[in-house]
């Protein structure tokens, strides 16, 4: 099933996916951190030379590292499918980016394959898997 378990929780799981997003968008690492748990794991298998970062501190720390190739971010996602049991979940997302590298503008789209964990009522990621699915190149600006 697509979407399953308490709609509280799924809402809630939607919630954690925005504000995360939210966060990118206006690049505040405070606001995107507080969406991990402290033993988190981060894995981006298309780009081996960032691999898999663990623990919320070291993941903060690559993100902050990375955002600075991504001046003028904007980025949206949303979910495919999210589904419940007890304290853990899963969830599969879809992503699109918009930004500027060198007069050159962006537009990539991907997917995530994540586990989310309720620690003390909150949901939060566990572990993050990105995979590329699309990257449009537009012309140089003038």
């Amino acid at each position: 099933m697509t979407y399953s378990g308490p709609i509280e929780d799924r809402i809630a799981i939607r919630e954690l996916l925005e504000t995360y997003a939210d966060a990118v968008t206006r690049r505040d690492p405070d606001a995107w951190g507080a969406t991990w748990a402290d033993d988190g794991e981060w894995s981006l298998p298309d780009y081996p030379e960032l691999g898999t970062t663990r623990g919320r501190e070291a993941i903060v720390a690559m993100w902050v590292e990375a955002m600075k190739s991504y001046p003028g971010i904007m980025f949206e996602a949303w979910p495919g499918s999210i589904e419940v049991d007890g304290d853990r979940a899963t969830l599969r997302s879809y992503t699109a980016e918009v930004y500027d590298q060198d007069g050159t503008t962006f537009r990539d789209r991907g997917l995530y394959e994540d586990t989310c964990v309720k620690v003390g009522g909150r949901w939060l990621f566990k572990s993050r898997s990105f995979r590329n699915i699309h990257r449009q190149q537009g012309a140089k600006g003038c």
